[in-house]
């Protein structure tokens, strides 16, 4: 039993091209713990934050596979979720399977080109433990098309959805069962590199994001935008050694 709601954003995991450099980033970051399962699943690694798992991290299975973090968000049926990408305009990039006796997994992209990923949970619940330093506590589709992308996550997920004013745009909350679970930003000006694709993006909350925008530099990851005073608290985009975007934020909340 997974420890969210189905339709709520409930693991996260990286793919990297170096596995061990993956590891010592992560851990000297965010004080995780690092567990590494056997070759059947590629070495793939649970991260955990005392005794909770919080993120994965496993291999690149080609050459073409971009170094990101994915969002996985929590069904009871990947295969009905599968139904429904495809019903919706979206398309299948891994079809759902079994991952052993830890759950089954696919891997979509909505309508707008965005990636994510359903997990089924089994043994393995994904994520334990949210919104305390160092674990995952916000998830934020970066989309060039907010109106397809409502309709496309309402037909598959049933999610609703609620706008609001965020500086000269208009920030979108999704809602599943009348509960914020994520939120979405268009991807809108010159800000936006027209090369980079509409994509979901991962918070870690943080006790000081001043001082881990400093620590990832240190320890050979990149800012990627300094950290900045929001609404909803101070925030930052940094990158890991390998180009894989994450932000961390320090909430007023």
């Amino acid at each position: 039993m997974s420890a969210v709601a189905p339709g709520v954003p409930g693991w996260i995991d990286l793919g990297s091209p170096d596995l061990d450099a993956t590891r010592r980033f992560y851990t000297e970051l965010f004080g995780w713990t690092a567990h590494t399962g056997g070759e059947e699943f590629g070495g793939y690694t649970i991260f955990n934050l005392g005794d909770e798992p919080v993120a994965g991290a496993g291999p690149l299975f080609s050459e073409d596979q971009p170094v990101v973090w994915n969002t996985y968000v929590i069904t009871e049926s990947a295969d009905d979720v599968a139904a429904k990408v495809e019903a919706n305009g979206g398309k299948i990039l891994m079809a759902p399977g079994d991952v052993g006796e830890n759950g089954r997994m696919g891997v979509f992209m909505d309508a707008g080109g965005a990636a994510f990923s359903v997990w089924q949970p089994g043994t393995m619940p994904g994520a334990t433990v949210f919104n305390v330093p160092g674990a995952l506590c916000w998830n934020e589709l970066m989309t060039r098309d907010p109106a397809g992308a409502k309709s496309f996550y309402e037909g598959v997920f049933g999610w609703n959805h609620e706008d609001g004013p965020f500086g000269d745009t208009t920030y979108t909350t999704w809602m599943n069962s009348g509960a914020p679970v994520g939120g979405m930003m268009p991807m809108e000006g010159d800000m936006w590199p027209a090369e980079l694709p509409s994509h979901w993006m991962i918070y870690f909350a943080v006790e000081d994001t001043d001082a881990a925008a400093t620590k990832c530099e240190a320890l050979g990851g990149s800012v990627a935008v300094a950290p900045t005073d929001i609404p909803q608290g101070r925030f930052a985009v940094l990158n890991d050694p390998h180009g894989a975007a994450f932000s961390v934020i320090k909430t007023t909340m």
